[in-house]
């Protein structure tokens, strides 16, 4: 018999797909990481139950405790289904710009989910920071993951990403790009990859209103770079440890609009219903597109399922009120 003894065994080994329409004009091949085949649905669970099994390694997160996090969703989805399969509580803080798919998803899980103001700086103590935080220290036999700076995150992608990326291409990979939030997917993706061949570039995308991109480039974090934008899961209003910036080559900024678009083209056009940070990716690849040469191998690594955003992406009304139709 051929079984899996619980779900989390089924997290990573996500196929590669070749994409066409979307990328007409872009004379290098091009192949996503569709980690929307995970379990949860997103990249994220692989560092999830990574962080959940070093907490448990280490005595952080013990039989009965409750795990916190603050979360745009996906984590918080990986988390859950640890907590589910190993017995554990989770309460997780999240912003009011998130879309109410993920929020009603975690909460299917028997999550906690505490809304938390977007635009309010993250040492504010509304923030989903300071709450994740401040909670951590008020509840017994609790463990904040804080995926922002837990290095758990960033291992679980330069032992699991990386080395499926380079299995699966014959390690003929050239170019790695994806969107930049916490940072732990394309620092340990990119560290492993460069281990492997120091000549592969890797690209980050970055979104307008975090200030990710200038402290890249400059070293200083401009607090004028941050604003409310609508694109979830990628940018930054902190400098998360996770994020290892030598191993980045180039940021590239998307506005809310372009990735917003190139999602629903993902759809319409290659029959993959993804996030808006997926969109985000592709469009920065366009983007790039006079940077790559026909014998170039890119790998454009997504977050997540689109279904966590019908109410939003994937609805005419939300996406004309934006201004994006």
């Amino acid at each position: 018999m051929q079984y899996y003894s619980n779900i989390l065994e089924t997290i990573g080994n996500t196929p590669l797909v070749e994409l066409h329409r979307v990328c007409a004009g872009i004379p290098a091949k091009v192949l996503m990481k569709v980690e929307t085949f995970n379990p949860g649905h997103s990249i994220k669970d692989r560092m999830a139950l990574k962080m959940v099994e070093d907490a448990e390694a280490r005595g952080d997160l013990r039989p009965g405790g409750t795990i916190i996090e603050c979360t745009s969703g996906n984590t918080g989805m990986g988390l859950a289904l640890a907590a589910a399969v190993k017995g554990y509580h989770c309460i997780f803080t999240t912003t009011d710009k998130q879309s109410k798919e993920k929020l009603d998803v975690l909460r299917a899980f028997g999550a906690e989910v505490i809304v938390c103001p977007t635009n309010v700086p993250a040492d504010d103590p509304r923030s989903y920071y300071s709450v994740a935080r401040r909670l951590s220290g008020e509840i017994p036999n609790s463990y904040w993951c804080n995926q922002y700076d837990n290095l758990s995150n960033r291992q679980a992608h330069y032992e699991t990403t990386g080395p499926e990326i380079w299995k699966q291409t014959d390690g003929l990979v050239s170019h790695l790009i994806t969107g930049v939030g916490t940072g732990g997917t394309i620092s340990g993706t990119g560290r492993f990859l460069k281990e492997k061949n120091p000549e592969v570039k890797v690209w980050g995308v970055d979104t307008y209103g975090s200030a990710l991109k200038k402290f890249h480039e400059t070293g200083i974090f401009d607090h004028t770079e941050i604003y409310p934008y609508i694109t979830e899961g990628i940018g930054e209003d902190i400098i998360p440890a996770n994020i290892d910036f030598d191993i980045i080559d180039h940021f590239e900024k998307v506005t809310d609009r372009d990735g917003a678009i190139m999602a629903r083209r993902l759809a319409r056009e290659e029959g993959l219903l993804l996030g808006y940070s997926a969109g985000s990716a592709v469009a920065g690849l366009l983007q790039l597109k006079d940077r790559l040469s026909p014998g170039d191998l890119v790998v454009v690594v997504i977050h997540d399922h689109g279904s966590r955003y019908v109410g939003k992406l994937f609805n005419d009304d939300w996406m004309r009120e934006k201004g994006f139709l």
